[in-house]
């Protein structure tokens, strides 16, 4: 990269007719601290099940008994812990987290408090319901149908109920974002929204539009079906609805990170951040690009033609745009932070890096680790490739470098200064967080290495692969890699869910001694950005009308020749 000029004159950035700052009420931090304290244990749990799989394959024993044996008596089932973990894990920590998240930065990024707080607090009280209903029959093992669950596997009718109030529940609090928004932008109606506000809006508004797909998989198909309404289903048809939704769900994980990205991280680092412009056009890009694109996910599919398979996949190429704009704007961020900290020649910036930050480190390092996730998406994406690895451990390699790299690790690091800030505590063992973030880094390193490497040779996803019959000699040692990075991530988690609970325990801190709320400035006034970049009713109407002539055609065709006469196994 070309160095960055440290004599670039700065215009500052904040608008006259927005307050420097805001103060998060005891009620606005205690409504964000209680979403965080669902999330945080939503870890967890699922995560005690995350190393289990790794040691179901591992082979590995303890006095002549199979490590695995030992806690199976925890589980009804291989499938009942793999669901638990993805349910919890992949949604539940997620979803949670952010809409947490997103009350922070909606709120202090406009400097005004919900205009509705009720109407969040619903939301979040719908999707607490939501999570309730749909634990318990998967804790009973009638819901062992994995986070994707795929028909014709069949759950209780409670685990659908339960997904849609977690979903609605979201919606909910998404539309106290927007109510409060438009009454922002009424009293602001010529100053660009805040960064931080606006991408967190942007990623509301996809997360709505795309989990259109589930909500009708879930309310025509599924739920009728688990209560015998309907004699069967079409798994062509629900798988369609699911991916409308599933991959998009990767943006809902991966655009709060980008948030914390573009509008914090450079502050944290010591900088500024380097274009407000491209940091717009980008999440501009994935309202438009991130539903679009879900058939790459049914290369497979017979039921989906070739035509349509292939569109799909040029905008999957299309979507990986947007993340090249990041990480172009992130890394010139911390470039120009580098050198304001006194960085010199071409790479002398990265050591000058605040690398001791609690906060900055897990980031960059999750950054890291998504650029060999987003390599893995272009692979997924080729269709000839893609019959390689389809359905291999190859994909659970790839979706950990997304869900609990580049996104797991960010809210780590976010958390690390947030969980201080709502508590004023002062964070407890910085040097072990420090370390917790690069055990986080190795042990993912070592796990989707060995996961990769073993759809590559061909193992299966979603297999107890050390009671399988078929294990080739040279899938033992990727099997062992796989368990000793499962465990170390283990460990990684705990570290991290151990520092937040200790840091909640401690006593209060001086007002000095707690962190505040890091906003970055851009290195030229938001308000030169062109107004187009903060407009809603063209991407909206691009993002909508590409939805309607990628997926209408081939949805409409399954429709009108839907065959719901797939009846419901249940195979655990």
């Amino acid at each position: 990269m070309t160095a960055i000029s440290t004599t670039t004159p700065v215009v500052e950035v904040t608008p006259a007719a927005r307050p420097a700052t805001y103060v998060l009420s005891k009620g606005e931090k205690r409504f964000i601290g209680l979403q965080l304290l669902v999330a945080v244990a939503a870890l967890s749990i699922g995560s005690l099940f995350g190393p289990l799989q790794a040691l179901e394959f591992s082979g590995l024993t303890i006095g002549g008994r199979d490590i695995y044996a030992l806690f199976q008596p925890l589980l009804a089932s291989y499938y009942q812990g793999l669901t638990l973990h993805g349910v919890l894990n992949a949604l539940i920590w997620t979803t949670f987290f952010i809409t947490g998240f997103f009350n922070l930065t909606v709120t202090y990024g406009l400097r005004r408090p919900l205009a509705m707080p009720k109407l969040n607090w619903l939301g979040f009280i719908v999707m607490t319901v939501g999570l309730l209903t749909a634990a318990v029959p998967i804790l009973l093992n009638e819901a062992s149908v994995l986070y994707t669950f795929y028909p014709p596997l069949q759950a209780s009718w409670a685990f659908y109920v339960g997904l849609v109030f977690v979903v609605v529940g979201s919606w909910i609090q998404g539309y106290g974002f927007y109510i409060t928004y438009y009454r922002w932008r009424k009293d602001n109606p010529d100053v660009r929204t805040p960064l931080m506000a606006f991408g967190s809006l942007i990623t509301m508004v996809m997360w709505q539009i795309s989990t259109l797909g589930i909500a009708v998989e879930i309310l025509t198909q599924l739920l009728p079906w688990s209560l015998n309404l309907l004699p069967g289903v079409d798994p062509q048809l629900d798988r369609t609805y699911f991916w409308f939704t599933g991959h998009p769900l990767v943006y809902f994980w991966l655009l709060p990170a980008y948030v914390s990205w573009y509008a914090m991280l450079p502050k944290q680092a010591g900088g500024k951040l380097f274009s407000d412009s491209l940091a717009r056009f980008s999440f501009w890009m994935f309202l438009v690009l991130s539903t679009p694109l879900g058939f790459h996910h049914q290369f497979t599919d017979p039921g989906v033609p070739t035509i349509w398979k292939t569109i799909h996949a040029v905008l999957t190429y299309a979507v990986a745009f947007p993340s090249l704009l990041t990480a172009f704007t992130v890394v010139a961020s911390l470039e120009y932070a580098g050198r304001q900290r006194g960085g010199k020649g071409l790479l002398g910036w990265i050591p000058k890096l605040p690398w001791r930050d609690v906060s900055v480190t897990p980031q960059i390092l999750a950054g890291v680790l998504f650029i060999f996730g987003g390599i893995g998406g272009i692979t997924n994406a080729s269709y000839n490739i893609n019959l390689v690895v389809h359905n291999t451990s190859w994909v659970p390699g790839h979706f950990h470098l997304t869900v609990a790299s580049a996104t797991t690790l960010s809210f780590m690091g976010i958390a690390y200064w947030l969980v201080p800030h709502l508590t004023h505590r002062t964070l407890w063992a910085p040097k072990l967080a420090l370390a917790q973030a690069w055990i986080w880094f190795i042990g993912m390193v070592i796990f989707s290495n060995g996961m990769h490497t073993l759809g590559l040779l061909g193992a299966p996803r979603r297999t107890p692969l050390g009671i399988a019959p078929y294990v080739p000699a040279n899938w033992e040692p990727r099997l062992l890699q796989t368990a000793i990075g499962g465990s170390i991530l283990f460990l990684g988690a705990y570290l991290f869910i151990t520092i937040l609970v200790v840091t909640v325990l401690r006593k209060p801190a001086p007002a000095a001694a707690v962190p505040e709320i890091p906003e970055a400035q851009s290195i030229q006034d938001p308000q030169l950005t062109p107004q187009w970049l903060d407009r809603w009713a063209p991407w909206l109407t691009i993002a909508i009308l590409l939805i309607i002539l990628v997926y209408g055609p081939n949805l409409l065709y399954q429709i009108t020749n839907m065959q719901n006469t797939s009846p419901g196994f249940r195979l655990w």
